[in-house]
């Protein structure tokens, strides 16, 4: 009699999807794909959705397995010794193994007065919805704050810019994980585009109107759009399992969980050995893979590898005709070597489109996809999963 193993993977983003479709190279696993809404969100594209050229949305049905399970609904709380969730629905679900792949959110900080009221953040589809629906009842003369000088304020200020919007950018430092000439490529196009960069600056307050910064200076601000700092949901801490200060799910160099080594996490919400790789869609669909591989290995009575993903470098859209694509390390440590202009602004557009084709193909051929390998990692936990 063949026995089916029962995975749950929590997320329907990058990492959950590519999980999902690289599981089914077995046909005796049975695989839910718990997802709060019925269709993919292109996070890589949240810009551009509020700035009105591109949905940011594709249904599973064009990326995901067939051989998946969608549940729309929320993962509530992990039972981790019974091995079951639980869903905001009251649904509750068995799994023999769990792939923890909730991703990441955009953050308001509660401690800046005015922030949650009046700050629009910009990581989720709901939130991006809200951003769109205020942008087109604003003037597009109004002034428009992006406050974060990270790559996800750079990509909204320059779509903005381009969109014809007056734009201020509010940072500490402008692109802190490019390399010099990056950051000059960055900053001469958001100059060309009529973008104001303010650097070595905090926001210390957010009214509807305008913005106050560190030194006491007032900025007008019909709305602004909080980018700076991601978050990760509260699943894992809420659950009970040991997690970084972030919330991301601890795990050991293989993804599996420190505590339960039933639970193997993928993407932005994990956290081996404490030395998480930077949030991005890069790196979370490699590490999705390995979560895979992870499972696939033990099902096969095999030991997992040791997660070894490496970096190739950071692309930057600046707009739709140009970019930045800044060259790294295996290491995710920038090189100072760039491509910038309308190369880097083609180059980036495959990327994207390139990141939905590698999904589409991870679901007919599952096991296909592969990333670069060789970043060096220090394994400090050791702690054994029971």
């Amino acid at each position: 009699m063949t026995s089916t193993t029962r995975v749950v993977v929590v997320g329907g983003g990058y990492a959950g999807v590519l999980a999902a479709n690289r599981l089914s190279q077995r046909t005796d696993i049975d695989i839910t794909l718990i997802n709060p809404r019925p269709q993919f969100v292109e996070r890589i594209r949240l810009h551009q959705l509020v700035a009105g050229n591109d949905d940011a949305v594709e249904d599973y049905s064009a990326i995901l397995t067939d051989r998946a399970k969608l549940v729309v609904d929320t993962a509530q709380r992990i039972d981790a010794d019974a091995k079951v969730l639980r869903l905001a629905s009251g649904t509750t679900l068995d799994y023999d193994y769990l792939i923890y792949a909730v991703g990441s959110t955009a953050s308001v900080p509660i401690s800046v007065p005015g922030a949650v009221e009046f700050a629009y953040p910009l990581g989720e589809l709901e939130a991006a919805q809200r951003l769109t629906a205020r942008m087109a009842d604003t003037a597009l003369q109004a002034p428009i704050v992006v406050v974060g000088g990270g790559l996800t304020g750079i990509e909204a200020a320059s779509e903005f810019g381009e969109a014809g919007r007056s734009v201020t950018l509010v940072t500490g430092a402008l692109g802190p994980s490019l390399a010099k000439g990056g950051r000059r490529s960055v900053a001469k196009r958001l100059k060309k585009l009529g973008v104001t960069v303010v650097e070595n600056a905090t926001v210390t307050q957010v009214q509807a109107d305008s913005i106050t910064l560190g030194d006491g200076t007032a900025l007008p601000s019909s709305v602004t759009v909080w980018t700076a700092g991601f978050a990760v949901p509260t699943l894992a801490s809420d659950s009970g399992l040991s997690t970084d200060r972030l919330g991301r799910l601890l795990t050991d160099e293989t993804l599996t969980s420190v505590d339960h080594r039933s639970i193997i996490a993928a993407g932005d919400s994990a956290s081996p050995s404490a030395q998480p790789l930077r949030m991005s869609c890069q790196l979370a669909m490699p590490l999705a893979s390995h979560a895979a591989d992870t499972l696939l290995a033990r099902l096969d009575g095999k030991e997992p590898k040791n997660l070894n993903p490496a970096s190739v470098g950071q692309c930057i859209s600046l707009g739709r005709h140009a970019g930045t694509i800044q060259m790294s390390h295996f290491n995710d440590q920038a090189l100072p070597m760039h491509i910038g202009g309308n190369l880097a602004a083609s180059i980036k557009e495959s990327v994207c489109k390139g990141t939905l084709s590698f999904l589409a193909k991870e679901a007919r051929k599952p096991g296909s996809y592969f990333w670069p390998q060789g970043g060096k990692r220090q394994k400090n936990l050791t702690k054994t999963p029971v």
